[in-house]
């Protein structure tokens, strides 16, 4: 057999860079392997529920109202973040085969609500759920725990650190052992201008102050989940357990900051369901963190009990206590000023100057300057575009 010499052309800087060549030969390998490859891997998928029913709430025995709230999961991929479930009929029954009917609030969508039930500490209680198809799910009959008082809300400053709130109860029976707290926030806070004046859609006209957007209250409510246990100590004492921590930095310490904190006590099955809820929700940033959980709640679809439910009802009083702190408490605590909020002078040459700027909303009027109209955008101006600047009905 006669041999064919077949001469590739050679760049002479190839053979200069053994490196590269290194690199075309890979490539070139790598895309007759990749040739090879001609069946598609399709693997099977098995579905998956994206429709679960999420009970939030639980059984208020004391002097409260008792809300539930339920929703359907949806995908991260959908429009809509939230799906309530309406038109279903809730109640809470007793072991001893008392029912007590829970409204749905015609304020939000999925709520369901009771005026306060004020039932036997020393019974058990569960809530039975018929939804509007028919379906019915129970909750586990679950003791009910009484909540200690709260002995103090109270606070650490420190400039660097920043104002960490914490929490002290105790209970002298010893038979709490397991809590969880929630709370909400409340401060004064002022936008960068005060605006004296308003666009009342035909002309720049004096502000009354009614209709001032200078001085608001933020709000805002939990946004982790906070739990605490005293079933390694020899005594039901909780002390300093961290709420909530900001910085001294954060516009909450403008002038007036507030705090409101509701103090649950767990059963052991509770505490573990909300344990694994904040390992899967708040511990989940690298591979070094906690893994994902199963959620384990204690409610059932009465018809499949392998349908999974989230949530879990406990039944209980709640504790609250809300304290004030002013900024006069707080030395060295102080908001950094704005750097993206400027005021310019608008000067009209046109009885059409004004209605340009200010029909749009986007820019507000501040005061008068010469014959011009000091003004700023609306996000430096209104307050009311982060908070109300009607005064909370608790506030002191």
């Amino acid at each position: 057999m006669q041999k064919t010499n077949i001469d590739l052309p050679i760049n002479e800087s190839w053979t200069n860079n053994l490196s590269m060549r290194k690199t075309y030969l890979s490539i070139v390998a790598l895309l007759l392997l990749l040739s090879g490859c001609k069946e598609n891997f399709n693997p099977v998928v098995a579905p998956i529920n994206t429709n679960i029913l999420v009970v939030e709430g639980m059984i208020n025995a004391g002097a409260d109202s008792t809300i539930i709230n339920l929703s359907r999961t949806v995908l991260v991929s959908e429009k809509t973040t939230t799906k309530p479930e309406i038109g279903a009929t809730l109640t809470v029954e007793s072991e001893s085969n008392q029912a007590y009917p829970l409204s749905e609030l015609t304020t939000k969508k999925g709520t369901y609500g009771s005026l306060p039930l004020n039932l036997d500490p020393s019974k058990k209680y569960r809530l039975r759920i018929r939804t509007a198809n028919g379906t019915i799910y129970l909750s586990d009959f679950v003791e009910t725990k009484v909540s200690p008082v709260i002995d103090l809300v109270g606070y650490d400053a420190d400039v660097t650190k920043g104002l960490q709130i914490y929490v002290n109860t105790k209970d002298q029976t010893n038979k709490s052992r397991y809590y969880r707290w929630e709370y909400e926030e409340t401060w004064i806070f002022y936008s960068a201008y005060q605006s004296l004046l308003m666009w009342d859609g035909k002309d720049v006209v004096g502000r009354s102050s009614a209709n001032s957007i200078y001085q608001c209250w933020g709000n805002t409510k939990s946004s982790t989940i906070v739990l605490g246990s005293s079933v390694k100590l020899d005594k039901d004492v909780i002390f300093k357990q961290p709420i909530i921590l900001n910085p001294s930095t954060s516009e909450k310490f403008t002038e007036k900051y507030s705090i409101l904190v509701k103090q649950y006590t767990l059963t052991k099955e509770a505490y573990d369901f909300w344990q694994n809820l904040k390992k899967n929700t708040e511990s989940l940033g690298s591979i070094f963190d906690a893994q994902p959980s199963q959620l384990t709640g204690n409610i059932h679809n009465q018809a499949n009990p392998l349908e999974p439910v989230i949530g879990f009802i406990s039944a209980g009083t709640i504790q609250k206590q809300r304290i004030y702190i002013t900024k006069g408490e707080l030395p060295g605590f102080t908001k950094p000023l704005n750097a993206d909020c400027n005021a310019a002078v608008v000067e009209p040459t046109t009885p059409l100057d004004f209605p340009l700027y200010f029909q749009s909303g986007f820019t507000v009027p501040i005061a008068f300057v010469g014959t011009g109209v000091l003004a700023s955008s609306k996000e430096c101006v209104d307050c009311t575009l982060r908070g109300t600047n009607k005064k909370p009905a608790f506030w002191q």
